[in-house]
């Protein structure tokens, strides 16, 4: 009987312990609305992009003209000239692939400028975010847009514009 009643004891302190915990979320797009540098960061992303994006293209567009050229003069070909040309055309779509691959893959040159210029802006919400919980005495901050599924959400637990105050910044307004 002791051995029960301590049991339920032990289950009782846990569950009270469990529902001690403070939570709270915020919205990390709402926030990062609010930061000047993130917008122009992501400006400077989108021009980059379509500027390397261009330069593909223009590799690919001229592949497109040798092949059309070769196809037209195809029929005035020996059959060495034709291999030739053949093997020119698959190495230039070799290049432009490799490069296409080197700039826009998952280590690619975008990549590594995103992480660039995002890491320091979100290494400034995450100090912000960790500040905001320490001087509330919360005990897990969610993020509302992760991959954590948070199917209601009292706004009294949001805490995205203490985190945008945190920053520095004016909460309420989204910056242009």
């Amino acid at each position: 009987m002791k051995k029960i009643i301590l049991i339920l004891c032990f289950t009782f302190a846990a569950c009270t312990a469990a529902l001690a915990q403070r939570f709270a979320y915020v919205d990390s797009d709402y926030i990062l609305k609010h930061m000047p540098e993130y917008a122009s960061s992501q400006k400077q992303l989108a021009s980059l992009s379509e500027s390397w994006q261009k330069d593909v293209d223009s590799r690919f567009q001229e592949i497109d003209r040798l092949y059309k050229a070769y196809q037209a003069d195809q029929v005035l070909m020996t059959p060495d000239m034709r291999k030739r040309r053949e093997a020119e055309i698959v190495d230039k779509e070799k290049i432009a692939k490799d490069y296409q691959r080197q700039i826009f893959g998952p280590d690619g040159e975008l990549s590594k400028k995103s992480t660039a210029l995002i890491k320091p802006i979100q290494d400034r919400v995450s100090k912000a975010v960790q500040a905001v919980a320490e001087s509330e005495s919360l005990d897990m901050i969610f993020d509302k847009n992760s991959e954590v599924i948070m199917l209601y959400a009292s706004p009294r637990y949001n805490k995205s514009d203490e985190v945008v105050t945190r920053l520095g910044l004016k909460p309420g307004v989204f910056a242009k």
